[in-house]
């Protein structure tokens, strides 16, 4: 399953949603829903302001978790 790393990038940087909301302009309820991993895809200029947001690259930011072979 490829998830979006967000809690742990904003707990590292000090960040909030709110705070991110106003930085990057890409909408709270946006970044709410990458936030918890409830998006199906993120479009590369969403990426990219995330990107500059919390100094990083997109491998930071996009991880690959096996997923269960039960499910």
């Amino acid at each position: 399953m490829i998830k979006l790393n967000l809690p742990v990038l904003f707990a590292q940087k000090g960040i909030r949603v709110a705070d991110a909301d106003r930085m990057s302009k890409l909408g709270r309820s946006t970044l709410y829903r990458m936030y918890n991993n409830e998006v199906t895809r993120i479009d590369f200029e969403s990426l990219n302001k995330l990107c500059k947001l919390l100094d990083c690259t997109p491998g930071d930011i996009i991880i690959y978790e096996k997923d269960d072979e039960n499910e």
